[in-house]
């Protein structure tokens, strides 16, 4: 709960080496513009700073001496508050002062009300009024918190799964007012809830294809009471998207709910629905034409409209190089788990002629079901149709194993199209797959040259300034003090021109 200052003993004017968010929360300047200025913040001195006092501070330091004062500084906002400063020398295993430890504390309430140029003619009593409302940050330190308080405070869960950063933006500042039934769209609940359908949405992405490829419902009750399940929590974020407050094109937090619905219709609500439709349910009656079951089986596709739920909050994260890069992995995979699960359908259409109840040796299902020693076989004395053939789990990691293959480009030919149909879609896979590859690949590229462009840069500027110190035959101690100084620097600002941004 302290403030204080680290500064550097050993270059002239003490300049700060580090600042801790106490200081920063107390003087109102940023850790940047506080880091390089002098320890002494003369930076924070004003027309009512006491000028014996400042020359106290001045030979502190002079004489690397440990001292205690009670002095006026100013804020960033030029608003004066009165410290108390201790200053203490630090030193090495040699008795060599280092640094000095500067720490404050804000004693205004304590000292006779301020008057300066904006409260000159004001009563005893105003200017009494302005300390106090001025040195809030000390009652409340003073008086302990109460179980309210502890309740607004922002959840730590939330912060996390948003990746919140240091400064919120100006709605999450202000505890907005809501109707009982309104959710606040960054509270723990809402963000919690959407990591779950989050998951889900993956979950989709993942089985439904391969539900509708290889045909794992039939007769599985328990697939089709884990969709359900699936389907009615997505019905359930329809009905709470209904009920969850926005941010408006001006920055405020849109809690009316008529405002509510009205954006939810115009924008996501069709996709959504679209998504939720139970088509299992329809399919699961045995008395279904089977023309209605395979387009309801085929319509159980239009659940990947789910995932636009992802495009909501890829906004989030496409300003880290790290979740870039995981994203476009996964994108990636899920794109060959949705050709592997086509190429299957493919390969299983056209294997068995249904017309001449023949089989296609030609057909790479065949051909694989030969190579790993379960070939079909037709049974004459039962139903008279073809059984046999490889299992699920084999031909599910065969037509990933191929897919991959071909989108990476690199095609071992052990499993390969021959049919017609097999040819027409990996000639249409290898057009998709080569614009993905560069894509994906060229971005992977630059993400890591932005990841090393920083470190080449800081080398580069370590050798400029060895090269200037040898030039001009710069004494050693004095080398050594400019090479730990710009390491210093370079360690907290990580090469930013705070300037310039």
């Amino acid at each position: 709960e302290s403030s204080f200052l680290l500064g550097n003993a050993q270059i002239v004017d003490w300049p700060v080496v580090y600042s801790n968010d106490g200081f920063c929360k107390l003087s109102g300047y940023h850790r940047a513009d506080v880091m390089q200025k002098s320890s002494t913040c003369s930076f924070m001195y004003g027309e009512l700073t006491d000028k014996k006092t400042i020359e106290k501070v001045r030979q502190t330091f002079d004489n690397y001496e440990s001292n205690c004062f009670e002095i006026l500084l100013y804020k960033k906002n030029r608003t004066p508050v009165w410290f108390y400063m201790q200053i203490a020398p630090i030193r090495n295993e040699h008795e060599k002062v280092v640094l000095f430890l500067c720490t404050f504390k804000d004693i205004t309430l304590f000292k006779q009300p301020i008057e300066d140029d904006s409260t000159k003619g004001w009563t005893k009593f105003a200017r009494l009024t302005r300390a106090l409302t001025n040195s809030r940050s000390v009652l409340q330190q003073l008086t302990p918190m109460n179980k309210a308080e502890v309740v607004h405070k922002h959840s730590r869960l939330a912060e996390v799964l948003q990746l919140g950063s240091d400064i919120l933006p100006q709605y999450k500042q202000e505890a907005p007012k809501t109707p009982p039934h309104i959710i606040l769209h960054y509270c723990a609940f809402k963000t919690t809830w959407d990591w779950v359908i989050l998951i889900l949405t993956f979950y989709t992405a993942i089985m439904v294809p391969y539900n509708v490829s290889f045909k794992t419902k039939q007769n599985n009750i328990a697939w089709l009471v884990l969709d359900s399940v699936v389907d009615v929590i997505f019905l359930v974020d329809i009905v709470l998207n209904f009920h969850t407050t926005f941010v408006g094109p001006g920055g405020e937090v849109i809690s009316d709910p008529k405002l509510i619905r009205m954006n939810y219709l115009k924008t996501w609500f069709v996709i959504d629905l679209l998504s939720c439709l139970p088509y299992d349910i329809i399919n699961a009656f045995e008395n279904v034409d089977e023309g209605i079951s395979s387009l309801f089986s085929s319509l159980k596709v239009v659940r990947l409209l789910r995932l636009g739920r992802v495009a909501r909050k890829l906004d989030h994260y496409l300003e880290y190089g790290a979740a870039v890069l995981v994203l476009l992995v996964c994108v990636f995979g899920l794109a060959a788990h949705w050709l592997a699960c086509i190429w299957y359908s493919i390969g299983d259409y056209e294997v068995i002629d249904e017309l001449t109840n023949t089989i296609k040796t030609d057909s790479w299902l065949y051909q694989l079901a030969l190579s790993i020693g379960t070939p079909y076989r037709y049974n004459t004395t039962g139903s008279g149709q073809w059984e046999g053939g490889p299992s699920k789990d084999s031909l599910y990691i065969s037509s990933l194993y191929f897919t991959m293959t071909s989108l990476t480009t690199i095609g071992f030919g052990n499993i390969a199209p021959t049919t017609d149909g097999e040819k027409i879609f990996s000639v249409a896979m290898m057009m998709v797959g080569s614009l993905l590859y560069a894509t994906i690949f060229g971005n992977v590229t630059t993400i890591f040259q932005q990841m090393y462009a920083n470190t080449n840069r800081y080398h580069e500027m370590l050798n400029n300034v060895r090269d200037f110190l040898k030039l001009y035959q710069v004494p050693k101690g004095l080398s050594e003090r400019v090479m730990d100084y710009i390491v210093s620097t370079w360690s907290m600002s990580k090469g930013i021109d705070t300037e310039k941004v």
